[in-house]
């Protein structure tokens, strides 16, 4: 069973991961109305991966015999007038997300929760990878500067990214 504090710390996860889902979305709307399709469909990609997150948590909270809580999604009030602010933005929400995951995984090792610490590795390990990608697309973004053909490039390597479930079910 789950403590009171760490079911709410989780409940908590599910929020900030339907609101990265939201923001995500928002990106990808804005990305689109630049004609960077493919910046968009990485967004719209990254979108749907925390919504899996968000699911993921969801479950694990039932499998552990607690029930999830619900509190209302932000609506994200962000607007992008440039890819730049866009991943620059990316890369700040993708901390905040690691803050989070880091301080859950915290209570569960102070409360010696084996089950939900080994659970959160999961997502100790994804954030170090989320972060990195933001890093590497912002890299990218500072060496073409203003070159349109290599932003074009860009956006066309972002457009390749297709969605893959991070939790197949077995069977």
């Amino acid at each position: 069973m789950l403590s009171e504090k760490l079911c709410s710390a989780l409940c908590n996860q599910i929020n900030a991961e339907y609101y990265s889902a939201y923001l995500y979305l928002t990106m990808s709307s804005a990305a689109s109305e630049l004609g960077l399709k493919g910046t968009s469909n990485w967004l719209f990609v990254q979108a749907q991966e925390e919504m899996a997150h968000g699911t993921h948590i969801w479950e694990y909270i039932l499998e552990r015999g607690a029930v999830p809580v619900y509190a209302a999604i932000a609506q994200p009030s962000m607007q992008f007038n440039e890819i730049n602010e866009i991943f620059n933005a990316v890369l700040e929400h993708e901390r905040k997300i690691t803050k989070s995951i880091n301080d859950i995984a915290t209570i569960a090792m102070e409360e010696r929760d084996h089950a939900s610490y080994q659970f959160l590795m999961w997502y100790v390990d994804e954030q170090v990878e989320e972060e990195s990608n933001a890093n590497d697309i912002l890299d990218k973004l500072s060496f073409i500067a203003d070159n349109k053909g290599l932003l074009l490039t860009l956006d066309n390597e972002l457009g390749a990214r297709i969605y893959v479930n991070p939790f197949p079910k077995n069977g």
